[in-house]
């Protein structure tokens, strides 16, 4: 064989080579009998020629291509390239999601019951939720709440900025109080010096006045006691004096001696006095009424007779 030959034997081995590489990276399985079928999506989400098609967790076929329909408002139209001989039903569902963590997508076949389909019909489509959906949508609360704390710690940290400033001129004032007093000391400190030498002597002045006051304290204390005890026995005494005397003049009128005892005692005696005051109360009675039987008034002298004749009248028991 010359050279030439080989040349072109080469390149067509190389040429079918690569055809048949190209197209088993498209998806098609060349050496097996395979069945297109149609799924329509609003949206792929970026599904590519050579996705998967999953049954159950294991590959059964290959995205064959996906297609613009423009006539159909931009609805993508997917040819599905299955391998095996699998029976889908109509109410087999494409379902669209994620191939896992790497964010590939895959079509999920869930087969329903019902009547047998044939290659080139079309099956349901639907899109789940994928992993990375599912992040989204929790990853988006967190990151509004993030937000917003964001901005309160914008807030917090603002505000602390104002405090600082507060604090800083606080302290700065301190400092200048701390200064101001400080001079004040250095100025007064001979005076604050002598001060406390004063101070000094007067405590110990003070101790000793204390040291003689006590002796003269005690005196006073015992004495006071001494007095207080003379004077509450001088009380005691003349409380039982007069107790005593009490005594006895309650057992003089208890017998009968004395006047207000006889008063107490004797019947006779109050009988003759209530007499008495009844006789004094008739003659005043009748000294009133006619007075002219007890007094005599004669401007020549008449009244003489006249006081006798009353006399002797008063002898012979007339009122």
């Amino acid at each position: 064989m010359s050279k030439e030959i080989k040349v072109g034997l080469m390149t067509l081995v190389s040429g079918v080579i690569l055809y048949f590489g190209f197209n088993f990276l498209k998806g098609s399985d060349l050496f097996s009998s395979s069945r297109d079928f149609y799924a329509l999506y609003d949206s792929v989400d970026g599904l590519t020629a050579s996705n998967q098609v999953m049954l159950n967790g294991v590959a059964v076929g290959r995205v064959k291509e996906t297609r613009i329909l423009t006539d159909r408002n931009n609805k993508i139209l997917v040819v599905l390239t299955l391998d095996q001989e699998i029976p889908l039903t109509n109410n087999t569902v494409a379902a669209l999601g994620d191939n896992g963590l790497i964010g590939g997508k895959v079509i999920q076949l869930q087969i329903g019951k019902g009547t047998a389909i044939v290659p080139g019909d079309t099956l349901k489509s639907s899109k789940q939720a994928g992993l990375t959906a599912a992040l989204q949508d929790k990853a988006l609360p967190i990151m509004t709440d993030a937000d917003s704390l964001i901005r309160n710690l914008n807030v917090v940290v603002s505000r602390f900025k104002q405090t600082g400033d507060v604090l800083n001129q606080l302290l700065s004032n301190v400092d200048q109080t701390g200064l101001a007093l400080r001079a004040t000391l250095n100025e007064n400190r001979k005076n604050l010096s002598s001060i406390t030498g004063n101070l000094n002597r007067l405590s110990a002045q003070l101790v000793e006045t204390e040291k003689s006051i006590q002796p003269i304290m005690a005196k006073a204390n015992t004495f006071a006691d001494s007095l207080n005890a003379l004077r509450l026995g001088q009380t005691v005494a003349k409380a039982n004096q007069t107790v005593a005397e009490l005594q006895a003049m309650l057992q003089s009128l208890q017998n009968g001696q004395g006047t207000a005892g006889k008063l107490l005692k004797d019947d006779q005696l109050y009988t003759n006095m209530n007499q008495s005051i009844k006789d004094l109360d008739k003659l005043l009675v009748d000294l009133r009424q006619q007075p002219k039987r007890y007094v005599h008034f004669s401007v020549f002298g008449g009244g003489k007779k006249k006081n006798k004749a009353a006399g002797d009248t008063l002898g012979n028991g007339e009122k």
